[in-house]
């Protein structure tokens, strides 16, 4: 999938008028029907199965709050599976509503902004429930899973349920990311998927509740570890991609410290530094791969360089677990910044995503600063504001980017060296300084 692209420099879409709030408008019977119909093929693809549990609780013709997993674009076909016939709609991510907004609409969707604060997505959500008698379907975790386990949830989730008042349907996937993962570069796999439906909230729990118990329930319906559920399940993936792009995820070397030197490149991930490698096996677990590992002068250069003790990581969350302690430490011997030269994009309209320029992005214990376009650009958001980052792979086939920004307008920001990007472990130091900084 891809995106409108415009060249116009910073002063240009800074002059450009600002969107006007539209009101969710009610959602097309005749859209459902063909999103089921294009979803057909890939829920026939994965022998897409599902089961429900309570759902005999939810009224004919009630709204509900559908909370679901997010995995990949599978999960957009799987709600036009599931929902097919019941009016619902879908919050997304504004940058969605791009040279399409009048198709978004049409379907149902409400635009919102990742990881910033917003608070007519409530509202918008509110009117859809009580003025168009329509369910909402949300991705709470706001961005796909990047190492397979869950992501944070909003502290205000919790609140936003009271505010609705309506049940709350918990839809959990397997096997959307063993199939799609997002590091993989869009590479599909052959695996099955599954869904499971269950009735996990009543209006009157939500009442009786406050927002922390609620936000505890949450918290727990959205643990997960998919590729520790590959090996229970054992589920086996051969194809010869599958840690294709791997390294977006697993950056640091256990073996040498280097960070930012891996290469996830068919079966194996391997440091370019010191040559330690390790295999994505067919079952979903990490092997080394020392017996492969070639030539002599390279596993000498590994022995003699090694910085750290051997670790032995079983599962990719392991490993990416092990980064994120390692990203707490930097931050609490205030030795963490990230500094990276970027082509910047902006989001003000839904006409296009706009290129204005380049600039630095600087992350640390203070939060983010990009500065940039000849000077004319200077924005900053502090750690406090941001529970997580909207940070990803591939987006819309351009590169991996770090985006920031506030109510009136978003910066997609590029790194000039993608092969030395590492946007998951800005991610990583932005959900770590939001609970240091905000824990009382």
């Amino acid at each position: 999938m891809k995106i409108k692209v415009k060249t116009l420099d910073y002063d240009g879409v800074m002059s450009l008028p600002r969107l006007k709030h539209k009101n969710p408008k009610k959602q097309s019977k005749l859209f459902r029907i063909i999103m089921k119909a294009l979803s057909a093929g890939e829920m026939k693809a994965v022998g897409f199965e599902y089961d429900e549990i309570g759902m005999d609780k939810l009224g004919k013709g009630q709204p509900a709050l559908y909370l679901m997993n997010h995995s990949s674009f599978t999960d957009l076909q799987i709600v036009g599976t599931l929902l097919a016939d019941k009016s619902y709609h879908i919050v997304c991510t504004n940058d969605g509503f791009v040279a399409k907004e009048g198709l978004m609409r049409a379907i149902g969707c409400i635009p919102t902004k990742k990881f910033i604060s917003d608070i007519v997505l409530v509202k918008d959500m509110k009117y859809a429930i009580d003025e168009l008698n329509s369910s909402i379907v949300m991705y709470p975790e706001a961005s796909y899973s990047f190492d397979g386990t869950e992501t944070p949830l909003p502290d205000s989730l919790g609140k936003c349920l009271k505010l609705l008042g309506v049940p709350v349907v918990m839809i959990r996937t397997k096997g959307a990311f063993l199939r799609d993962p997002l590091y993989n570069c869009l590479q599909k796999r052959d695996v099955k998927v599954t869904a499971r439906v269950e009735y996990l909230i009543s209006p009157e729990e939500i009442k009786s509740k406050k927002p922390e118990e609620l936000n505890d329930i949450l918290k727990r319906a959205f643990e997960y570890d998919h590729f520790r559920e590959q090996v229970e399940a054992g589920i086996i993936i051969n194809e010869e991609f599958r840690a294709d792009g791997l390294h977006r995820v697993l950056y640091k070397c256990p073996k040498c410290g280097t960070e930012g030197d891996m290469k996830g490149e068919g079966i194996y991930i391997t440091c370019r530094s010191c040559g330690d490698r390790h295999v994505l096996t067919e079952k979903g677990m990490l092997e080394s791969a020392e017996e492969d590992r070639e030539p002599e002068a390279v596993k000498g250069k590994r022995i003699l360089e090694a910085a750290e003790e051997d670790r032995a990581f079983e599962y990719v969350s392991d490993w990416y677990k092990w980064e994120r302690e390692l990203v707490r430490q930097e931050i609490e011997a205030r030795t963490y910044t990230m500094e990276l030269d970027v082509d910047i994009m902006m989001l003000v309209d839904t006409k296009s995503i706009y290129k204005v320029g380049s600039g630095k992005l600087v992350h640390n214990s203070d939060g983010f600063e990009l500065t940039g376009c000849d000077g004319k650009l200077e924005f900053k958001v502090s750690s406090k504001a941001m529970y997580s980052l909207y940070a990803d792979y591939y987006w819309y086939e351009l590169g991996d980017m770090i985006c920031i920004g506030d109510a009136k307008r978003q910066y997609y920001c590029f790194p000039v060296n993608q092969e030395k990007a590492i946007v998951a472990k800005a991610r990583l130091a932005t959900e770590e300084l939001y609970k240091m900084k905000t824990v009382q």
